[in-house]
């Protein structure tokens, strides 16, 4: 194995390895929480659903993605290349869709009394849940036809005309039919990122209004920031953090999709860009929620008394 093949692989293990113990973390901190006495809020559930989209999408794209770069290619059969391939855009899909729902959620949130959002506001949290149904069946509809144009490289079909991508391959089309299949997928991204954006410029606005009008009182009294502001920051933060990783992964994934015949560098790139976002989300939200106990740091090193599962 070269030393190029060899730096990648430990590459895509390791960004794998640090995603999925990071997801599971977050994940299993969530499912505990459902069993105790403390109620969920309707920002946790939709984090949770946003870290299964991550662990979802790290599994299926990190795994098969690390072994064909140390050079197993040929493990997946056709039917497992199409599943992986499957699973990988629904996680990915349910992973941007919930920071869409939980930014508008937040926008509405912390949205003034007195605003036309009032009604809304008090109607909001029952809307959460068939949000996040409607996310996972949207998803699931949108990249059905995906796996149709797949095979494993392990096929034996004599397929001339095809892109290969490491560990499966996918039948070239024309620009037509092409243009038409990546519009009908990015359709549900592009909607996502216009409602994100503004959700983001609204709560940014709010935020602003807010500081300026109880600034004194916030001198005299205390230093520290309400609850709501915490947790909008949080999101402004996983909001900024997405849409960096995410500009950055659709130029490459454009670059892809015009290429003919992709060189291996363009192919990890952009599989490297594509599994940031879901590697570093679980652990911005647990460095912000004061309610994640340091148990789920436990395998870095920092560890904190577990008695705190209690107190929440």
């Amino acid at each position: 194995m070269a030393n190029r093949e060899l730096a990648v692989g430990l590459v895509f293990l390791t960004q794998t390895t640090v995603g999925i113990l990071g997801n599971f973390s977050l994940l299993c901190h969530y499912v505990l929480l459902s069993f105790t006495d403390y109620r969920l809020k309707s920002t946790d559930f939709i984090h949770k659903h946003l870290t299964v989209g991550n662990f979802l999408s790290l599994l299926c794209r990190g795994v098969p993605q690390t072994m064909a770069a140390f050079g197993w290619k040929h493990i997946l059969s056709h039917f497992g290349c199409k599943l992986l391939f499957f699973l990988h855009r629904v996680g990915r899909g349910v992973s941007i869709g919930s920071i869409c729902i939980v930014s508008v959620y937040q926008a509405i949130t912390i949205s003034p009394r007195n605003s036309w959002w009032a009604e809304l506001k008090v109607k909001a949290p029952k809307y959460v849940v068939p949000s996040i149904i409607l996310c996972w069946m949207l998803q699931m509809l949108v990249n059905v036809i995906f796996p149709l144009y797949l095979t494993s490289t392990s096929s034996e079909k004599n397929i001339t005309n095809k892109k290969d991508f490491g560990y499966c391959s996918s039948v070239r089309h024309d620009k037509t039919s092409a243009s038409l299949y990546a519009a009908l997928l990015s359709f549900p991204d592009v909607l996502c990122l216009g409602l994100m954006l503004w959700a983001s410029s609204t709560m940014v606005l709010i935020l602003y209004r807010h500081k300026k009008r109880v600034q004194h009182i916030r001198r005299t009294i205390s230093s520290r920031s309400s609850p709501e502001s915490r947790a909008t920051k949080t999101i402004l933060l996983l909001l900024s953090t997405f849409v960096y990783f995410y500009t950055l992964s659709s130029v490459f994934q454009v670059v892809l999709s015009l290429s003919d015949n992709p060189s291996g560098v363009l192919l990890n790139i952009t599989a490297i860009m594509a599994m940031c976002f879901p590697t570093v989300s679980p652990y911005l939200l647990m460095s912000r929620d004061p309610k994640v106990p340091r148990l789920c740091f436990a395998w870095a090193g920092n560890i904190k008394s577990p008695h705190l599962m209690r107190n929440m």
